[in-house]
Protein backbone atom coordinates (compact mmCIF):
# COMPACT_ATOMS: atom_id res chain seq x y z
CA UNK A 1 0.00 0.00 0.00
CA UNK A 2 1.16 3.56 -0.70
CA UNK A 3 1.26 5.41 2.65
CA UNK A 4 2.15 8.96 3.72
CA UNK A 5 2.87 9.91 7.34
CA UNK A 6 2.74 13.58 8.31
CA UNK A 7 5.10 14.21 11.22
CA UNK A 8 8.38 12.50 12.16
CA UNK A 9 8.26 12.58 15.95
CA UNK A 10 8.11 9.41 18.04
CA UNK A 11 4.73 8.34 16.73
CA UNK A 12 5.14 9.38 13.11
CA UNK A 13 8.64 8.01 12.61
CA UNK A 14 7.91 4.70 14.32
CA UNK A 15 4.61 4.31 12.45
CA UNK A 16 6.13 5.06 9.06
CA UNK A 17 9.17 2.87 9.60
CA UNK A 18 7.20 -0.13 10.85
CA UNK A 19 4.70 0.13 8.00
CA UNK A 20 7.60 0.26 5.53
CA UNK A 21 9.15 -2.76 7.20
CA UNK A 22 5.98 -4.73 6.47
CA UNK A 23 6.29 -4.03 2.72
CA UNK A 24 4.42 -0.77 2.20
CA UNK A 25 5.82 2.21 0.30
CA UNK A 26 5.98 4.96 2.92
CA UNK A 27 6.88 8.63 2.69
CA UNK A 28 7.29 10.63 5.90
CA UNK A 29 6.68 14.36 5.69
CA UNK A 30 7.96 17.02 8.08
CA UNK A 31 8.15 20.83 7.86
CA UNK A 32 11.60 20.79 9.50
CA UNK A 33 13.97 20.68 6.54
CA UNK A 34 16.99 20.03 8.75
CA UNK A 35 15.35 17.01 10.34
CA UNK A 36 14.34 15.65 6.95
CA UNK A 37 17.91 15.92 5.68
CA UNK A 38 19.23 14.11 8.74
CA UNK A 39 16.66 11.35 8.27
CA UNK A 40 17.63 11.01 4.61
CA UNK A 41 21.18 10.44 5.84
CA UNK A 42 20.05 7.80 8.33
CA UNK A 43 20.41 10.08 11.38
CA UNK A 44 17.63 9.64 13.92
CA UNK A 45 16.60 12.78 15.85
CA UNK A 46 15.25 10.75 18.79
CA UNK A 47 16.62 7.91 20.89
CA UNK A 48 14.56 4.76 20.38
CA UNK A 49 16.26 1.34 20.54
CA UNK A 50 16.38 -0.37 17.14
CA UNK A 51 14.82 2.49 15.20
CA UNK A 52 17.99 3.76 13.52
CA UNK A 53 18.84 0.39 11.99
CA UNK A 54 15.25 -0.09 10.80
CA UNK A 55 15.13 3.36 9.20
CA UNK A 56 18.40 2.78 7.37
CA UNK A 57 17.41 -0.68 6.19
CA UNK A 58 14.04 0.37 4.80
CA UNK A 59 15.46 3.54 3.26
CA UNK A 60 18.13 1.50 1.48
CA UNK A 61 15.42 -0.87 0.22
CA UNK A 62 13.48 2.06 -1.26
CA UNK A 63 10.40 1.51 0.90
CA UNK A 64 10.93 4.52 3.19
CA UNK A 65 11.64 8.10 2.12
CA UNK A 66 11.44 11.59 3.60
CA UNK A 67 10.37 14.96 2.24
CA UNK A 68 9.15 18.40 3.25
CA UNK A 69 6.66 18.56 0.37
CA UNK A 70 3.20 16.97 0.69
CA UNK A 71 2.68 17.67 -3.01
CA UNK A 72 5.43 15.16 -3.84
CA UNK A 73 3.75 12.17 -2.18
CA UNK A 74 0.15 12.74 -1.08
CA UNK A 75 -1.41 12.49 -4.60
CA UNK A 76 -0.45 8.81 -4.84
CA UNK A 77 -1.25 7.86 -1.25
CA UNK A 78 -4.05 5.48 -0.34
CA UNK A 79 -3.65 6.26 3.36
CA UNK A 80 -2.40 9.52 4.88
CA UNK A 81 -1.55 9.38 8.59
CA UNK A 82 -1.50 12.59 10.61
CA UNK A 83 0.95 12.04 13.47
CA UNK A 84 1.87 15.54 14.61
CA UNK A 85 2.08 16.87 18.14
CA UNK A 86 -0.85 18.08 20.22
CA UNK A 87 0.95 20.10 22.92
CA UNK A 88 -0.76 21.28 26.05
CA UNK A 89 -2.38 24.69 25.77
CA UNK A 90 -2.39 27.22 28.61
CA UNK A 91 -5.71 25.93 29.95
CA UNK A 92 -4.57 22.30 29.87
CA UNK A 93 -6.45 21.44 26.69
CA UNK A 94 -4.79 19.97 23.61
CA UNK A 95 -3.58 22.51 21.06
CA UNK A 96 -4.84 21.33 17.67
CA UNK A 97 -3.08 23.86 15.44
CA UNK A 98 -0.60 21.29 14.13
CA UNK A 99 -3.31 18.71 13.41
CA UNK A 100 -5.44 21.24 11.55
CA UNK A 101 -2.37 22.59 9.78
CA UNK A 102 -1.45 19.11 8.59
CA UNK A 103 -4.98 18.48 7.34
CA UNK A 104 -4.99 21.74 5.42
CA UNK A 105 -1.56 20.98 3.95
CA UNK A 106 -2.61 17.61 2.49
CA UNK A 107 -6.14 18.59 1.40
CA UNK A 108 -5.21 19.94 -2.07
CA UNK A 109 -3.43 16.71 -3.00
CA UNK A 110 -5.75 13.99 -1.68
CA UNK A 111 -6.81 11.47 -4.30
CA UNK A 112 -10.39 10.27 -4.46
CA UNK A 113 -11.09 7.58 -1.82
CA UNK A 114 -7.87 8.30 0.07
CA UNK A 115 -8.22 7.78 3.82
CA UNK A 116 -6.92 10.38 6.26
CA UNK A 117 -6.01 8.59 9.49
CA UNK A 118 -5.57 10.65 12.67
CA UNK A 119 -2.80 9.02 14.69
CA UNK A 120 -2.23 12.03 16.92
CA UNK A 121 -3.81 12.01 20.38
CA UNK A 122 -6.75 14.36 19.98
CA UNK A 123 -9.79 15.35 22.07
CA UNK A 124 -13.18 13.85 21.34
CA UNK A 125 -14.73 15.50 18.29
CA UNK A 126 -11.45 16.30 16.54
CA UNK A 127 -11.82 13.69 13.80
CA UNK A 128 -15.20 15.09 12.82
CA UNK A 129 -13.75 18.61 12.96
CA UNK A 130 -10.92 17.58 10.63
CA UNK A 131 -13.38 15.83 8.30
CA UNK A 132 -15.54 18.95 8.02
CA UNK A 133 -12.49 21.01 7.16
CA UNK A 134 -11.27 18.49 4.57
CA UNK A 135 -14.73 18.26 3.02
CA UNK A 136 -14.81 22.03 2.82
CA UNK A 137 -11.37 22.30 1.22
CA UNK A 138 -11.79 19.45 -1.25
CA UNK A 139 -15.45 19.86 -2.08
CA UNK A 140 -16.16 16.16 -1.55
CA UNK A 141 -16.80 13.57 1.15
CA UNK A 142 -13.33 12.73 2.53
CA UNK A 143 -12.79 9.40 4.28
CA UNK A 144 -11.37 9.70 7.76
CA UNK A 145 -10.40 7.29 10.53
CA UNK A 146 -9.22 7.58 14.11
CA UNK A 147 -6.31 5.25 14.90
CA UNK A 148 -4.89 6.10 18.34
CA UNK A 149 -1.38 4.96 19.19
CA UNK A 150 -0.43 2.95 22.26
CA UNK A 151 3.36 3.11 21.99
CA UNK A 152 5.71 3.18 24.97
CA UNK A 153 8.92 5.14 24.48
CA UNK A 154 11.83 2.74 24.68
CA UNK A 155 9.65 -0.14 23.42
CA UNK A 156 7.85 1.62 20.57
CA UNK A 157 8.90 -0.70 17.76
CA UNK A 158 7.86 -3.82 19.62
CA UNK A 159 4.59 -2.18 20.62
CA UNK A 160 3.80 -1.38 16.98
CA UNK A 161 4.91 -4.71 15.57
CA UNK A 162 3.28 -6.77 18.35
CA UNK A 163 0.34 -4.71 19.58
CA UNK A 164 -2.03 -5.76 22.36
CA UNK A 165 -4.80 -4.47 20.08
CA UNK A 166 -5.35 -2.04 17.23
CA UNK A 167 -8.18 0.46 17.65
CA UNK A 168 -9.83 2.15 14.67
CA UNK A 169 -12.76 4.50 14.72
CA UNK A 170 -14.64 5.29 11.53
CA UNK A 171 -17.96 6.27 10.04
CA UNK A 172 -17.74 3.90 7.07
CA UNK A 173 -17.12 0.16 7.69
CA UNK A 174 -15.21 -0.06 4.39
CA UNK A 175 -12.74 2.54 5.67
CA UNK A 176 -12.11 0.49 8.80
CA UNK A 177 -11.58 -2.61 6.68
CA UNK A 178 -8.94 -0.87 4.54
CA UNK A 179 -7.08 0.16 7.70
CA UNK A 180 -7.45 -3.43 8.91
CA UNK A 181 -5.62 -4.65 5.79
CA UNK A 182 -2.75 -2.31 6.61
CA UNK A 183 -2.42 -3.76 10.11
CA UNK A 184 -2.96 -7.45 9.36
CA UNK A 185 0.80 -8.26 9.27
CA UNK A 186 1.00 -7.15 12.92
CA UNK A 187 -2.05 -9.10 14.10
CA UNK A 188 -1.06 -12.63 13.11
CA UNK A 189 -1.09 -13.82 16.74
CA UNK A 190 -4.84 -13.19 16.90
CA UNK A 191 -4.57 -9.86 18.67
CA UNK A 192 -7.83 -7.97 18.15
CA UNK A 193 -8.61 -5.27 15.61
CA UNK A 194 -11.29 -3.22 17.38
CA UNK A 195 -13.70 -1.25 15.19
CA UNK A 196 -15.73 1.50 16.81
CA UNK A 197 -17.06 5.01 16.30
CA UNK A 198 -14.80 8.05 15.97
CA UNK A 199 -15.65 9.39 19.42
CA UNK A 200 -15.10 6.04 21.10
CA UNK A 201 -11.67 5.64 19.49
CA UNK A 202 -10.65 9.15 20.53
CA UNK A 203 -11.83 8.52 24.06
CA UNK A 204 -10.11 5.11 24.27
CA UNK A 205 -6.66 6.68 23.98
CA UNK A 206 -7.27 9.20 26.75
CA UNK A 207 -8.94 6.73 29.09
CA UNK A 208 -6.07 4.24 28.64
CA UNK A 209 -3.40 6.77 29.55
CA UNK A 210 -5.44 8.26 32.38
CA UNK A 211 -6.02 4.80 33.85
CA UNK A 212 -2.28 4.07 33.85
CA UNK A 213 -1.50 7.48 35.33
CA UNK A 214 -4.08 6.81 38.03
CA UNK A 215 -2.38 3.56 39.01
CA UNK A 216 0.97 5.35 39.29
CA UNK A 217 -0.38 8.18 41.43
CA UNK A 218 -2.29 5.73 43.61
CA UNK A 219 0.71 3.54 44.41
CA UNK A 220 2.86 6.63 45.02
CA UNK A 221 0.36 8.04 47.49
CA UNK A 222 0.15 4.69 49.25
CA UNK A 223 3.97 4.54 49.34
CA UNK A 224 4.09 7.91 51.08
CA UNK A 225 1.52 6.70 53.59
CA UNK A 226 3.51 3.51 54.16
CA UNK A 227 6.50 5.58 55.25
CA UNK A 228 4.36 7.33 57.85
CA UNK A 229 2.84 4.16 59.32
CA UNK A 230 6.01 2.05 59.22
CA UNK A 231 4.98 -0.30 56.40
CA UNK A 232 7.01 -1.38 53.36
CA UNK A 233 5.35 -0.57 50.05
CA UNK A 234 7.26 -3.39 48.35
CA UNK A 235 5.54 -5.91 50.64
CA UNK A 236 2.20 -4.18 50.19
CA UNK A 237 2.60 -4.15 46.41
CA UNK A 238 3.21 -7.88 46.40
CA UNK A 239 0.28 -8.39 48.73
CA UNK A 240 -2.17 -6.66 46.40
CA UNK A 241 -0.61 -7.50 43.04
CA UNK A 242 -1.38 -11.20 43.23
CA UNK A 243 -5.06 -10.29 43.27
CA UNK A 244 -6.03 -10.84 39.62
CA UNK A 245 -8.38 -7.88 39.78
CA UNK A 246 -5.42 -5.60 40.51
CA UNK A 247 -2.24 -7.07 39.01
CA UNK A 248 1.30 -5.69 39.14
CA UNK A 249 1.52 -3.47 36.06
CA UNK A 250 2.18 0.22 36.82
CA UNK A 251 2.25 -0.43 40.57
CA UNK A 252 5.90 0.46 41.12
CA UNK A 253 6.32 3.45 43.43
CA UNK A 254 8.63 6.23 42.36
CA UNK A 255 9.08 9.95 41.88
CA UNK A 256 6.10 10.50 39.61
CA UNK A 257 5.35 10.10 35.93
CA UNK A 258 6.50 12.37 33.13
CA UNK A 259 6.92 12.20 29.37
CA UNK A 260 4.90 13.45 26.45
CA UNK A 261 1.67 11.55 27.18
CA UNK A 262 0.48 11.04 30.73
CA UNK A 263 0.76 14.63 32.06
CA UNK A 264 -0.67 16.14 28.90
CA UNK A 265 -3.46 13.58 28.43
CA UNK A 266 -4.65 13.72 32.03
CA UNK A 267 -4.95 17.50 31.79
CA UNK A 268 -6.54 17.38 28.35
CA UNK A 269 -9.28 15.01 29.52
CA UNK A 270 -9.81 17.21 32.57
CA UNK A 271 -10.20 20.17 30.20
CA UNK A 272 -12.75 18.24 28.14
CA UNK A 273 -14.78 17.56 31.25
CA UNK A 274 -14.58 21.20 32.29
CA UNK A 275 -15.83 22.35 28.88
CA UNK A 276 -18.86 20.11 29.34
CA UNK A 277 -19.50 21.20 32.92
CA UNK A 278 -18.34 17.86 34.33
CA UNK A 279 -15.83 17.74 37.20
CA UNK A 280 -13.32 14.92 36.72
CA UNK A 281 -12.43 14.64 40.41
CA UNK A 282 -10.28 11.51 40.08
CA UNK A 283 -8.16 13.04 37.31
CA UNK A 284 -7.71 16.20 39.36
CA UNK A 285 -6.36 14.10 42.23
CA UNK A 286 -4.12 12.06 39.91
CA UNK A 287 -2.50 15.22 38.54
CA UNK A 288 -2.18 16.80 41.98
CA UNK A 289 -0.57 13.70 43.52
CA UNK A 290 1.90 13.45 40.65
CA UNK A 291 2.89 17.11 40.94
CA UNK A 292 3.64 16.62 44.64
CA UNK A 293 5.46 13.34 44.05
CA UNK A 294 8.08 15.05 41.92
CA UNK A 295 9.20 16.88 45.07
CA UNK A 296 9.71 13.73 47.16
CA UNK A 297 13.45 13.34 46.57
CA UNK A 298 14.17 17.01 47.13
CA UNK A 299 12.17 17.01 50.35
CA UNK A 300 14.08 13.96 51.59
CA UNK A 301 17.38 15.65 50.77
CA UNK A 302 16.30 18.88 52.44
CA UNK A 303 15.31 17.05 55.63
CA UNK A 304 18.57 15.10 55.68
CA UNK A 305 20.62 18.29 55.42
CA UNK A 306 18.35 20.20 57.83
CA UNK A 307 17.22 22.55 55.03
CA UNK A 308 20.78 23.68 54.37
CA UNK A 309 21.81 22.38 50.92
CA UNK A 310 24.03 25.34 50.06
CA UNK A 311 27.40 24.08 48.87
CA UNK A 312 26.49 20.43 49.37
CA UNK A 313 27.65 18.18 46.55
CA UNK A 314 24.70 16.11 45.35
CA UNK A 315 25.00 13.42 42.67
CA UNK A 316 21.98 12.63 40.49
CA UNK A 317 21.65 9.46 38.42
CA UNK A 318 19.04 9.44 35.68
CA UNK A 319 17.55 12.43 33.84
CA UNK A 320 15.14 11.04 31.24
CA UNK A 321 11.56 10.53 32.39
CA UNK A 322 11.99 6.76 31.96
CA UNK A 323 14.74 4.37 30.79
CA UNK A 324 15.50 3.69 27.11
CA UNK A 325 14.63 7.19 25.97
CA UNK A 326 16.24 10.63 25.90
CA UNK A 327 12.86 12.31 26.45
CA UNK A 328 12.86 14.78 29.36
CA UNK A 329 9.42 16.30 28.82
CA UNK A 330 7.85 16.72 32.27
CA UNK A 331 10.67 14.58 33.69
CA UNK A 332 10.83 14.45 37.51
CA UNK A 333 14.57 15.05 37.27
CA UNK A 334 14.04 18.60 36.03
CA UNK A 335 12.00 19.50 39.09
CA UNK A 336 14.69 18.03 41.35
CA UNK A 337 17.53 19.83 39.55
CA UNK A 338 15.77 23.19 39.66
CA UNK A 339 15.06 22.87 43.38
CA UNK A 340 18.64 21.81 44.15
CA UNK A 341 20.05 24.66 42.08
CA UNK A 342 17.77 27.17 43.83
CA UNK A 343 18.93 25.80 47.18
CA UNK A 344 22.57 26.41 46.26
CA UNK A 345 23.62 22.75 45.96
CA UNK A 346 26.62 21.69 43.88
CA UNK A 347 24.89 19.25 41.52
CA UNK A 348 26.63 16.57 39.43
CA UNK A 349 24.53 14.48 37.03
CA UNK A 350 24.69 11.44 34.76
CA UNK A 351 22.34 9.86 32.24
CA UNK A 352 23.20 7.40 29.46
CA UNK A 353 21.49 9.42 26.69
CA UNK A 354 19.53 12.43 27.98
CA UNK A 355 22.37 14.81 28.96
CA UNK A 356 22.26 16.88 25.72
CA UNK A 357 18.55 17.52 26.17
CA UNK A 358 19.01 18.56 29.81
CA UNK A 359 21.87 20.86 28.85
CA UNK A 360 19.52 22.73 26.51
CA UNK A 361 17.08 23.27 29.39
CA UNK A 362 19.25 23.63 32.49
CA UNK A 363 22.47 24.91 30.91
CA UNK A 364 25.67 24.97 32.94
CA UNK A 365 23.96 25.28 36.33
CA UNK A 366 24.91 21.63 36.99
CA UNK A 367 28.00 19.56 36.13
CA UNK A 368 27.54 16.78 33.58
CA UNK A 369 29.52 13.53 33.59
CA UNK A 370 29.94 10.81 30.98
CA UNK A 371 30.29 8.08 33.62
CA UNK A 372 27.98 7.55 36.57
CA UNK A 373 30.76 7.01 39.10
CA UNK A 374 32.39 10.34 38.24
CA UNK A 375 29.42 12.13 39.82
CA UNK A 376 30.25 10.59 43.20
CA UNK A 377 33.68 12.05 43.91
CA UNK A 378 33.29 13.46 47.47
CA UNK A 379 29.51 13.58 47.02
CA UNK A 380 27.48 14.01 50.19
CA UNK A 381 24.40 12.27 48.78
CA UNK A 382 23.24 10.40 45.69
CA UNK A 383 19.71 10.75 44.30
CA UNK A 384 18.50 8.14 41.80
CA UNK A 385 15.70 9.39 39.55
CA UNK A 386 15.56 7.04 36.53
CA UNK A 387 15.86 3.24 36.69
CA UNK A 388 18.41 2.70 33.93
CA UNK A 389 19.78 -0.86 33.94
CA UNK A 390 23.35 0.27 34.59
CA UNK A 391 22.25 1.68 37.95
CA UNK A 392 20.66 -1.55 39.17
CA UNK A 393 23.77 -3.45 40.26
CA UNK A 394 26.64 -1.02 40.76
CA UNK A 395 29.90 -1.58 42.63
CA UNK A 396 28.82 -0.54 46.11
CA UNK A 397 32.32 -0.87 47.59
CA UNK A 398 33.57 1.59 44.98
CA UNK A 399 30.65 3.92 45.70
CA UNK A 400 31.54 3.86 49.41
CA UNK A 401 35.11 4.72 48.49
CA UNK A 402 34.12 7.61 46.20
CA UNK A 403 31.48 9.35 48.30
CA UNK A 404 32.20 11.73 51.13
CA UNK A 405 29.04 10.51 52.87
CA UNK A 406 27.42 7.17 51.90
CA UNK A 407 23.88 8.51 51.59
CA UNK A 408 21.48 7.33 48.87
CA UNK A 409 17.96 8.56 48.15
CA UNK A 410 16.54 6.01 45.75
CA UNK A 411 13.57 7.31 43.79
CA UNK A 412 12.96 3.96 42.08
CA UNK A 413 13.56 1.43 44.89
CA UNK A 414 16.36 -0.27 42.99
CA UNK A 415 18.10 -1.60 46.09
CA UNK A 416 17.20 -3.55 49.20
CA UNK A 417 17.11 -1.52 52.40
CA UNK A 418 18.55 -4.25 54.64
CA UNK A 419 21.45 -4.96 52.30
CA UNK A 420 22.27 -1.27 51.91
CA UNK A 421 22.23 -0.76 55.66
CA UNK A 422 24.58 -3.70 56.20
CA UNK A 423 26.95 -2.29 53.57
CA UNK A 424 27.13 0.95 55.54
CA UNK A 425 24.84 3.24 53.56
CA UNK A 426 22.21 5.61 54.84
CA UNK A 427 19.50 4.56 52.44
CA UNK A 428 15.98 5.84 51.78
CA UNK A 429 13.63 4.56 49.10
CA UNK A 430 10.02 5.41 48.30
CA UNK A 431 7.57 3.92 50.77
CA UNK A 432 10.32 1.97 52.54
CA UNK A 433 11.13 2.40 56.23
CA UNK A 434 13.55 0.79 58.64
Amino acid sequence: MNVVVIGTGYVGLVTGTCLADSGNDVTCVDIDAGKVERLKNGEIPIYEPGLEDMVRRNSAAGRLSFTTQPSACVPGAECVFIAVGTPQDEDGSADLKYVMGAAEAVAPYLRKNAIVIIKSTVPVGTNRLVKRRLDELTGRDVHIASNPEFLKEGCAIDDFMRPDRVVVGSIDPDVAETVHELYKPFLRTEKPFLKMGLESAEMTKYVANCMLATKISFINEMANLCELVGADINDVRRGIGHDQRIGFAFLFPGVGYGGSCFPKDVRALRATGKELGFETSVLHAVDDVNTRQKLVLFNKLARHFKNDLAGKKIAVWGLSFKPKTDDIRDAPSLELLRKLIAAGANVHVHDPVAVPNVQRVIGDAVTYHSHQYDTLEQAEALAIVTEWNEYRNPDFDYILHKMKSPVIFDGRNLYDLNRMTKLGFTYSGIGVTR
